[in-house]
């Protein structure tokens, strides 16, 4: 895994904690709901390779 990825997952894991905060304080619940479900996603979204690669050494390494 490279050290970029991590600090991108952090990045945005500030960003969205900060735009929770400001959503939330204004009233608006509903978009700081949305803006971590969307934030997770994209963390998700960007993960996906990294997990199809790990299936994929687990499976190689079960079959033999």
């Amino acid at each position: 895994m490279d050290i970029v990825l991590i600090f991108k997952i952090g990045a945005i894991g500030i960003a969205v904690a900060v735009l929770n905060q400001v959503l939330s304080r204004s009233g608006r619940d509903e978009y700081a709901m949305l803006t971590t479900l969307s934030g997770v996603l994209v963390v998700v979204m960007m993960l996906i390779p990294y997990l199809a690669d790990l299936f994929s050494d687990l499976k190689r390494l079960i079959d033999f």
